[in-house]
């Protein structure tokens, strides 16, 4: 069985976007939200990034589902499968496949701000799982978990967050959204979060900038989202890429830096914005991990953190917290 709901529509994709825009460029000091990267142009290019030898978190993930997949499954004990910026589900088959064979699945609730990608991937997922119930949500997930929808006669939901995307947020928001997912979740129903480690930041930064530019390519992308959609004239080639680590919040920063001087027009905003030569906007944070913080941040938003499996260089972690 295959249904969606659509909480999110172009109009309001939109308004976010022109919100964002608006209040980043006249920040100080500037910033705009990564989740403008994904146009079918960026989506390609981080498809392209997850395949470089330098990114190495999608295939550390993929390996401990590989291989811990069934444990996972065996620890949650649940009938419903959630997942939050679901994407393109090749991880999540590893998952589906694992609890499939515990037994107890019923449900796949795949949640994306992308209807038409989520609806196609959606329905193909559940043409491979004919006996699945796919119940697809269009939405924000920092907006929308309100939306989700229960188990059926009160069973367990395990609610995924793959991909290390809760890195993508500053610990005061991450604290916010951790709380507002155990809102949702009823005691004893768990969370899976996927999570980039500490480590050795020569590494870290490679992964941001990597050798052939790809990276640097998808960091430049966001200019031409707003080109497009907000008939706006950035120059991106007027504009490099930068990946630095910040030792002290642990975590990675990526910025455009402005090459020269230069005043930038967004028509559809009737905004005027200069640049300074060498002015920075931040793009991204990728912040990293160590058990004993992300502990802490699970425990002070009503989590039990249960249990914790990493890949064998002890790159990334996927840890199971349950809902007190």
């Amino acid at each position: 069985m295959f249904r969606i709901d659509r909480n999110l529509t172009a109009d309001d994709l939109d308004k976010a976007l022109r919100e964002d825009v608006a209040e980043g460029l006249t920040a100080s000091p500037k910033r705009l939200p990564p989740k403008w990267f994904y146009d079918e142009h960026g989506s390609a290019l981080f498809e392209d990034i997850t395949a470089l030898p330098e990114y190495y978190p999608t295939r550390a993930e993929r390996s401990i589902l590989a291989e811990r997949s069934d444990e996972i499954a065996d620890a949650a004990d649940a009938e419903v499968l959630i997942e939050l910026g679901s994407g393109s589900g090749v991880k999540t088959r590893l998952l589906l496949d694992a609890m499939l064979r515990h037994g107890r699945i019923t449900g796949f609730v795949p949640v994306d701000v992308s209807g038409d990608f989520l609806a196609a991937s959606a329905a193909e997922l559940a043409g491979d799982y004919p006996g699945l119930d796919v119940h697809a949500v269009v939405g924000d997930f920092e907006e929308h978990l309100g939306l989700l929808p229960a188990a059926r006669d009160g069973g367990r939901r395990l609610l995924a967050v793959l991909g290390s995307t809760i890195g993508n947020q500053e610990p005061r928001a991450r604290a916010a959204f951790l709380r507002d997912v155990r809102g949702v979740l009823d005691a004893g129903d768990s969370l899976l979060l996927g999570t980039d480690l500490v480590k050795d930041p020569a590494r870290l930064v490679a992964a941001y900038d990597d050798a052939q530019g790809v990276t640097a390519a998808f960091n430049r992308n966001v200019l031409r989202v707003i080109n497009h959609r907000l008939g706006a004239d950035f120059d991106p080639a007027a504009f490099d890429h930068v990946a630095l680590w910040d030792a002290e919040r642990e975590w990675i920063e990526m910025r455009l830096r402005a090459r020269t001087a230069q005043r930038v027009r967004v028509a559809d905003l009737g905004l005027s914005v200069g640049f300074a030569e060498g002015e920075e906007m931040r793009t991204e944070i990728s912040a990293k991990f160590r058990r004993e913080g992300l502990g802490t941040e699970l425990e002070g938003a009503g989590f039990a953190p249960a249990r914790w499996w990493t890949d064998p260089a002890d790159d990334f972690a996927l840890v199971l917290a349950t809902a007190r």
